[in-house]
């Protein structure tokens, strides 16, 4: 069972532990932005709190990162479950499992970049999932204005905060780190004036510039591991 399955079922059952699972083998190569990878893991399209943007997109091999990220991933939504059970989260657009250009982002080339739609409450205040199909990109064309508001929906700063503490949380505790994160610069007010947000200010790095795309309907974040040159002969195998 690859690891991922074997994570999420040790979450419902509260019983993951380092020795219960094995991890399988991933080497990046290069950058984000040109860059290739062996060894790459699908996500797992749900779990307890969360799920994958498209069932469309998973089955068409758009979710495939380095396997350290995916623990990273897994290890952050448990955290979240834990200290804010009721949200509900979504990732998007990840790679390919081998890597490479990944139209139509410019990065998300070696397995270390990711796509996270920003958690969001409906009018009533619950917490819910914007909604995808092929009409709006599946999420990527949705729009929010300057206050975080689309039709019903509006972003869960809190959530958003909370997702990225537990995302930083989890990188280390894999050796790992957060190389970039971006966020729609609209929202950095609200998103630092959260519990979170002095430390997400003093800890994270957020993109300083204005990004070439909008990221209001998400945020992207790079992570930082040990990549071989992109020229590198590769010779790793992973899981599928």
């Amino acid at each position: 069972m690859p690891v991922h399955a074997v994570f999420i079922a040790l979450l419902v059952s509260g019983a993951a532990t380092p020795a219960a699972r094995a991890a399988p083998v991933s080497q990046c190569f290069g950058s984000a932005s040109k860059g290739r990878l062996e060894g790459g893991v699908k996500l797992p399209p749900a779990g307890p709190n969360f799920s994958a943007y498209s069932a469309a997109a998973v089955a068409a091999g758009r979710t495939h990162v380095h396997a350290t990220v995916a623990d990273i991933i897994l290890a952050a939504y448990a955290g979240v479950k834990t200290s804010n059970p009721s949200a509900r989260y979504v990732y998007g657009e990840t790679g390919l499992r081998e890597g490479g250009p990944f139209a139509p982002h410019k990065t998300h080339q070696n397995g270390l970049s990711v796509d996270f739609f920003v958690p969001v409450r409906d009018a009533r205040g619950a917490a819910a999932s914007l909604p995808s199909s092929a009409q709006n990109r599946y999420g990527y064309d949705i729009e929010f204005d300057a206050t975080g508001r689309y039709q019903d929906y509006r972003i869960d700063f809190g959530a958003l905060a909370e997702h990225l503490y537990q995302l930083d949380v989890a990188a280390k505790a894999h050796d790992a780190a957060l190389a970039l994160v971006i966020v729609d610069p609209r929202f950095m007010p609200a998103l630092l004036s959260t519990a979170r947000g002095p430390w997400l200010r003093t800890h994270l790095p957020f993109m300083k510039g204005k990004p070439w795309v909008r990221h209001d309907e998400h945020y992207h974040v790079d992570f930082r591991l040990a990549c071989a040159p992109l020229g590198t002969a590769g010779g790793t195998k992973g899981t599928p």
